[in-house]
């Protein structure tokens, strides 16, 4: 899809009451959502899984299946994916992973490729430290501003 038609998109539904939008052409499809006045286009090329239904609870109790706190991520710098698009931790399938966890890592070294609209972005450190946590699967697809990666 066009980079001109997505940012119009975008701008129609910050500038209306409209809660998300989405668009099919062809294989492609576009959801743009606004969470918390937020918007945040997704794309995807395949379709969607059906989403799971949780059980409704009553007010002031938890649904079943749904854990009391969630589980803490390590504390430190992260490192948020710039743009949507697929993850991919090394530059070609089969090769090297530009990091693991316990990796000495300098802002400016790649951390990541983003695949967005058939191009590969190398994603760099934007602080000094070690990785703490790889927060994404090879291959998944990522929202802007999503966390990839803990610095510590």
């Amino acid at each position: 899809m066009d980079l001109r038609k997505l940012k119009t998109l975008i701008d129609l539904v910050q500038q209306s009451d409209i809660a998300e939008l989405e668009i099919t052409e062809g294989e492609e499809r576009v959801r743009i959502s606004r969470f918390g006045g937020a918007v945040a286009p997704v794309m995807m090329a395949h379709a969607p899984q059906p989403m799971m239904q949780m059980p409704m609870a009553e007010a002031g109790e938890l649904a079943p299946g749904v854990a009391e706190a969630a589980p803490a991520e390590p504390e430190g710098h992260t490192v948020k994916s710039p743009m949507v698009g697929t993850f991919y931790r090394s530059a070609a399938p089969g090769s090297k992973a530009f990091v693991e966890v316990g990796t000495p890592i300098k802002t400016g070294e790649t951390v990541c490729i983003i695949e967005a609209m058939k191009l590969l972005n190398e994603i760099e450190a934007d602080a000094d430290g070690v990785i703490k946590a790889i927060l994404v699967e090879n291959g998944q697809p990522v929202e802007y501003g999503q966390p990839l990666f803990i610095i510590g």
